[in-house]
């Protein structure tokens, strides 16, 4: 059943995510910018400190972003001492992304200075899990209709 002003932009579902999307990366960028990072280079060290080593193709798919995005942004994280490049020894067609020293030595101020950002929001542990849950469902819906 659709409301009589379904079609408002107070109504719509995609306008709260997005809003809601843009107050993350403020929120993130605030503490970010200390360390010269930017929320998506955030995002590559999150994945890469899951699985260091990880080829280019592969980052991609695990942050769904298109080479066209990721190459320079490794690059820009190359340049600043985050990450390197190195040409796969068994197969030279694959490049291989590895965290540099600097990577590891700020892991932990990074994710403590993240951590009490986040808890500024007082988001209850149980409200996060429900909003996670709630998310992936609505993303596995919107993956289905492809």
């Amino acid at each position: 059943m659709i409301l009589k002003d379904f079609f408002t932009l107070k109504n719509q579902l995609c306008f709260a995510i997005y809003e809601t999307a843009g107050e993350f990366t403020k929120l993130y960028a605030s503490v970010l910018q200390y360390f010269g990072l930017t929320y998506p280079q955030y995002l590559v060290l999150l994945a890469l400190w899951e699985q260091d080593g990880l080829t280019v193709k592969e980052l991609g798919e695990k942050l769904n972003l298109g080479t066209g995005t990721l190459t320079p942004m490794i690059a820009r994280m190359e340049g600043n001492d985050w990450l390197r490049k190195q040409r796969s020894k068994e197969d030279e067609r694959k490049v291989m992304i590895y965290l540099e020293q600097k990577a590891f030595e700020e892991k932990q101020a990074i994710t403590q200075k993240v951590s009490q950002q986040i808890q500024t929001c007082n988001i209850e542990l149980e409200e996060y899990n429900q909003l996670m849950h709630q998310l992936k469902t609505l993303q596995r819906k919107l993956n289905q209709r492809k």
